[in-house]
C-alpha cells in the first residue's frame, strides 16, 4: 500500500469516523473524572491516557457563543476537530459529536471564533429568518483562514465553498460585530501582534493597519460596564496567557489606557475565552479557560476546562480592574451544607470543616490581621490567605486594601481560589494527596466572621448519553 493511500485510510477511519456512543457504564464516573468541570469523552474507542489529537483530549477553548437559550462550548482536540458541548445553565454540559474536522490528515483546524450572522450579511443562509452560525478557524499553515457554518444551531456544519476565504498570517481569529459602524471586526494573531481587520460581509476583509504590539495568541475582546453602569463602558483585551488590558476602541483601533494585568495567577490558566452574544440573553460576560497541564493518570480523558466565571470591571484605589468569580449557577449543584459564625482561631488552632469528600464550594468572610495567615488545607494541598495576599500553587498576589472574603471551588483535579469577590483568583490543577478540609491560623488570631461549606453534586449523567 502506498503512503498516500495509507494516510487517506487513516484519516477516514481515525479522524472522520462517525461518532457513536460507547457502551461504557463508567463514562463520567471514573475515579479521577472531575465532577463539575468539563472534560472530553471518547466516542469510538476506549483508551487510557489519550494524548494530543486523540479522543478524550481537550485543549484551547474557541468559538464560545450563546444562541437561542443555549450555551455552546467549542474546544480543540489539538487541531484535529472542534469538540462541541451544549448547556442551558453553563454548569451541566452535554458533549455532542464534534462540530467539524480538519479537511485532511495534518491540515489542521485551529482555534477561532463563532458568530451569529443575524442580518445574513454573508449570504450563507438561504433564509434570513434562520441566521447562520459562522465559525472562523485557521489551517496549520498559519496562513489559510477558513469558514464553516451551521443552519441548525450547530448540530451540522458546512464548509464554505470559497475556503480559504482569506490568506493572512497567522491564526486565532477573534470576530465580532461592531454595532456603531455596522461592520464586522476580526483580531488576528500574527508576528507577536494582534492585527485588526474589518468586513461588511464576513467573507472579504480589510487590514486596518492598526496592530496591537506585544500580543500573545488567542485574543478575546469585549466591552464591560464600569461598576455596573451600562452607560459607561470600557473595552477589555485578554491575551491567550490570561493578561488583560483596558482601553477604548473606535471600530478600527484599540488604544490601551492601562498596563497589563493577570486575569488569574494560577499556573494552569491558559487560552481563556468568554461567551459572546450574551446580550441576547442576560448580558453577563462569562469566562472559562483551558487548565493546561491537567494530567489524569490512567484515565480515558486528558486535560480539563476551568469553571465558568463572571467578569466585572470595577474601580479600585489603583484604577479599573477586572474581577472574576464563579457564576451564580454553582448553587444549582449545592448539596448538604454546614455553617460557622464568629469563630476566632488562635495561633496554631485548626478548624476542621470536613474530614472526607472531594467536591466542595467554600465561602467565607474573614478578618486577618497584618502579619497573620489563614492556611486552607484542601485534601493535602494548601491555599494561603494573608491580610492582603492570596497564595496558591507557588504563586501569590496582593489585593488593594485587605482581604475580606474568600471562595474556593474544589473538584477531583482542581483548586480554584478567589479573594474579595474575584479581585484575585488562582486556577490550578491539583490531584488530592490527602483528605479533609480545614483552616489553620498562623500569627495573631484570625476571625472567621461567617463560613459556608457546600458539598457539590456531579454535573454528569448516570446513564450514557445518546448521540444527538
Amino acid at each position: 500500500m502506498n503512503l498516500s493511500l495509507a494516510a487517506s485510510l487513516l484519516f477516514l477511519t481515525h479522524f472522520q469516523a462517525t461518532p457513536k456512543a460507547m457502551p461504557d457504564p463508567n463514562l463520567y464516573q471514573e475515579s479521577l473524572r472531575p465532577q463539575f468541570h468539563f472534560t472530553a469523552r471518547q466516542w469510538t474507542t476506549h483508551k487510557l491516557n489519550p494524548q494530543r489529537h486523540e479522543e478524550g483530549w481537550v485543549n484551547d477553548l474557541n468559538g464560545l457563543i450563546y444562541y437561542d437559550g443555549e450555551y455552546h462550548l467549542f474546544a480543540q482536540r489539538w487541531a484535529t476537530c472542534w469538540i462541541h458541548a451544549v448547556s442551558k445553565d453553563l454548569v451541566h454540559w452535554t458533549e455532542i459529536q464534534p462540530a467539524f474536522w480538519e479537511e485532511s490528515l495534518g491540515s489542521g483546524v485551529q482555534s477561532g471564533t463563532c458568530v451569529i450572522d443575524y442580518d445574513n450579511t454573508s449570504g450563507l443562509s438561504p433564509d434570513k429568518a434562520n441566521p447562520p452560525m459562522v465559525a472562523f478557524w485557521s489551517r496549520f499553515d498559519n496562513n489559510s483562514q477558513c469558514i464553516c457554518y451551521s443552519l441548525d444551531h450547530g448540530r451540522t456544519w458546512t464548509r464554505y465553498a470559497g475556503n480559504p476565504h482569506m490568506h493572512h498570517p497567522e491564526r486565532d481569529p477573534k470576530v465580532f460585530w461592531y454595532a456603531p459602524d455596522k461592520h464586522w471586526v476580526m483580531m488576528m494573531y500574527g508576528d507577536g501582534q494582534y492585527h485588526v481587520l474589518t468586513s461588511a460581509d464576513l467573507l472579504h476583509w480589510k487590514d486596518e493597519h492598526n496592530p496591537i504590539p506585544n500580543s500573545y495568541e488567542c485574543p478575546d475582546f469585549f466591552e464591560l460596564p464600569i461598576d455596573g453602569n451600562s452607560k459607561s463602558k470600557k473595552w477589555v483585551l485578554i491575551q491567550g496567557n490570561g493578561n488583560y488590558s483596558i482601553g477604548t476602541f473606535n471600530g478600527t483601533k484599540f488604544t490601551e489606557e492601562v498596563g497589563r494585568f493577570p486575569c488569574d495567577i494560577g499556573p494552569h490558566f491558559y487560552a481563556t475565552q468568554s461567551w459572546a452574544n450574551t446580550e441576547t440573553g442576560d448580558g453577563r460576560r462569562v469566562q472559562t479557560a483551558w487548565m493546561a497541564g491537567s494530567d489524569f493518570p490512567d484515565m480515558p480523558f486528558n486535560q480539563q476546562i476551568s469553571f465558568p466565571c463572571e467578569l466585572k470591571l470595577k474601580t479600585t484605589p489603583a484604577g479599573l480592574r477586572v474581577f472574576r468569580k464563579p457564576i451564580k449557577e454553582i448553587a444549582s449543584i449545592h448539596g448538604s451544607s454546614h455553617a460557622w459564625k464568629n469563630k476566632t482561631l488562635a495561633a496554631g488552632e485548626t478548624l476542621m470543616l470536613a474530614s472526607t469528600g472531594d467536591l466542595y464550594h467554600l465561602k467565607a468572610d474573614v478578618e486577618i490581621p497584618e502579619g497573620s495567615k489563614l492556611i486552607l488545607n484542601l485534601r493535602g494541598e494548601k491555599v494561603v490567605i494573608g491580610s492582603k495576599s492570596l497564595e496558591s500553587g507557588g504563586r501569590s498576589k496582593d489585593v488593594q486594601g485587605h482581604i475580606q472574603s474568600i471562595e474556593i471551588l474544589l473538584d477531583r483535579g482542581s483548586i480554584e481560589a478567589f479573594a474579595n469577590s474575584g479581585e484575585i483568583s488562582s486556577t490550578r490543577y491539583a490531584v488530592p494527596t490527602g483528605s479533609g478540609i480545614s483552616l489553620t491560623c498562623e500569627g495573631q488570631p484570625v476571625v472567621i466572621k461567617g463560613a459556608h461549606l457546600y458539598a457539590l453534586k456531579s454535573i454528569w449523567p448516570k446513564n450514557i448519553p445518546t448521540v444527538r
